[in-house]
C-alpha cells in the first residue's frame, strides 16, 4: 500500500467533522503554496525585466508572439 492510500485510509477513519477540518486545512495550505509560487515567479520576472532579460511589449505584440508560439508548438506534434 502506498503512502497516499495509507493516508486516505487514515483520513476516512476520522470522524466526519475532523475530515472536514482536514480538508479545509489542506485547501488553505494549497492556496498558500500557490500564492508563494506566484509571488516567487513575480519577483523573478521583475528581476529579469530590470536586468534587461525581458522586454516590454504591447498587448498586440504579446498576442502575436503567443500565436506564433502556439502555431509552432502545434506543428511539432
Amino acid at each position: 500500500m502506498n503512502n497516499l492510500d495509507r493516508i486516505l485510509d487514515e483520513a476516512m477513519a476520522l470522524p466526519h467533522n475532523q475530515q472536514e477540518m482536514l480538508m479545509q486545512i489542506l485547501q488553505r495550505r494549497i492556496i498558500e503554496r500557490k500564492r508563494d509560487d506566484i509571488a516567487r515567479d513575480a519577483i523573478e520576472s521583475l528581476s529579469e525585466f530590470r536586468s534587461g532579460k525581458l522586454k516590454s511589449q504591447t498587448a498586440a505584440e504579446a498576442i502575436a508572439d503567443l500565436r506564433s508560439f502556439l502555431q509552432n508548438d502545434l506543428s511539432d506534434d
